[in-house]
């Protein structure tokens, strides 16, 4: 029985798909107007672990992810400009151009985790018509009006706003300022639909002039067109819940008239020595980061196993090394395991396996029980139920042997570090990364590490 925690109802419950084993679940995606760090991949891999633990239990999805390339303004409250115009600005290249890197680049690394992605991967641009008929019919039904500056949504028409964060919108109401927009009714009211100046750059026609749509539109009109109006699932972070998220479901729910996403699942933030991530302070590692550094994509991918998704999770440099060190250990056993002779039963362990992830994705907990596992006589048994649980882990066993050329290399930049002829050195780590291929340093020597 598979137990999720609904952020709706602050519950942990029984997840009962509306059409029996057919899985409708939508994930919010990238905003591709920069290099995706580590913390955004906490999000993709919290996506990856209830796609696999629902794929395990024998559901088949219907996955959506949208991609943000138009209307994410600088501030999530309709303020500031918009985030692909400032990247288009910082790159001098047009925001299609911008978009197209920085997908790319995601994509690169959503594969290097071996993330399993959505059945479809929607960007905001390809759905402009279909969010001007979604704005129509909200008008239409009265939950949305007109200013001098775009259509916004009227939150005072939709009684459950707040429901998710725990907001007490009328209590925020009678205590409001004047906002600086004195055409909105009120000062949390939201943009769907941005009237754009001339000299905008990205900008429609609708029946409201040249404009964009606002940030959260898109969702709805994304999971709308590809899920129909009921959706199991709805994935983000938990700096959704309080603006994105709770404007995605008024806006939703009163196009349809009825409750459309069933469970809210969020994802707490990656904090990174204890602290925040920020550009000032130089801690926003990406993949390529960490590659640089002696580390694969899938050192982090299991970094992530080691912590529950609702819980904020510290990261570390000691502690992707603890992570790295630990699937090193466990690949090895696993090796040892497949030529194994002795009979080992496993049935405890699979169901203790498939308790744990089905506890909430509890995967610390199902690590251990792998961990465990692991430690019994060598087995093909357990080889063969670790083949298993790897359908949720995700983890590559297929080790490719080190070319002897990049060993070559490998050498003749150790050799020169040993001479203290750091150009040389340096000339062959660059030809190493070149090639795909990464070497880190330690006491006892280097190992050579694919990207």
């Amino acid at each position: 029985m598979l137990k999720l925690f609904n952020s709706l109802t602050r519950k942990t419950e029984e997840f009962n798909p509306k059409d029996a084993n057919n899985v409708k679940m939508y994930s919010c995606g990238p905003t591709v107007y920069y290099y995706p760090h580590i913390g955004n991949f906490r999000a993709y891999l919290f996506m990856d672990n209830i796609r696999r633990v629902l794929k395990y239990n024998g559901f088949t999805l219907n996955g959506v992810m949208n991609i943000t390339d138009v209307g994410h303004l600088t501030s999530d409250a309709d303020e500031g400009d918009d985030k692909m115009l400032v990247a288009s600005k910082r790159e001098n290249k047009s925001p299609w151009e911008i978009a197209k890197f920085y997908t790319d680049v995601f994509m690169a690394d959503a594969k290097k985790l071996n993330i399993d992605l959505p059945e479809h991967i929607v960007p905001a641009t390809s759905v402009i018509e279909e969010m001007i008929e979604f704005v129509k019919v909200l008008i239409e039904k009265g939950f949305a009006y007109e200013t001098s500056k775009g259509i916004y949504f009227d939150i005072a028409k939709f009684h459950a706003y707040g429901a998710l964060s725990g907001m007490d919108i009328r209590e925020k109401l009678a205590g409001a300022r004047i906002e600086v927009d004195d055409e909105k009714r009120s000062p949390y009211d939201f943009v769907l639909w941005v009237k754009a100046p001339k000299e905008h750059i990205m900008q429609w026609p609708s029946p409201w002039g040249m404009g964009y749509p606002g940030w959260h539109i898109e969702c709805s009109v994304i999971g709308d067109k590809y899920l129909g109006e009921y959706i199991d699932i709805h994935t983000g972070g938990v700096d959704h819940k309080p603006v994105h998220h709770e404007n995605e479901i008024a806006q939703s729910n009163c196009h349809y008239g009825h409750q459309v996403v069933s469970n809210w699942m969020h994802l707490e933030f990656l904090q990174i020595d204890g602290g925040k991530m920020s550009k000032s302070l130089g801690n926003l590692y990406t993949i390529a980061d960490l590659e640089k550094k002696g580390y694969a994509a899938e050192d982090f991918r299991f970094f992530y196993f080691m912590a529950h998704y609702s819980k904020q999770q510290n990261f570390t440099f000691d502690a992707l090394d603890m992570a790295k060190n630990t699937l090193k250990s466990i690949k090895n056993l696993v090796k040892e395991h497949k030529t194994g002779s002795a009979k080992v039963d496993t049935a405890g362990y699979q169901q203790e396996f498939l308790d744990s992830i089905n506890d909430d994705l509890n995967m610390p907990k199902a690590i251990a029980c792998v961990q465990k596992m692991l430690k019994e006589e060598r087995s093909a048994d357990v080889y063969n139920a670790f083949i298993k649980f790897n359908q949720v882990l995700g983890l590559n066993l297929d080790e490719e042997e080190i070319p002897a050329e990049i060993k070559e290399l490998a050498e003749k930049r150790w050799q020169a570090k040993q001479n203290k002829d750091w150009a040389t050195a340096d000339a062959v780590r660059a030809e190493l990364d070149a090639k795909g291929y990464v070497v880190k340093d330690s006491k006892e020597g280097y190992e050579i590490l694919k990207k």
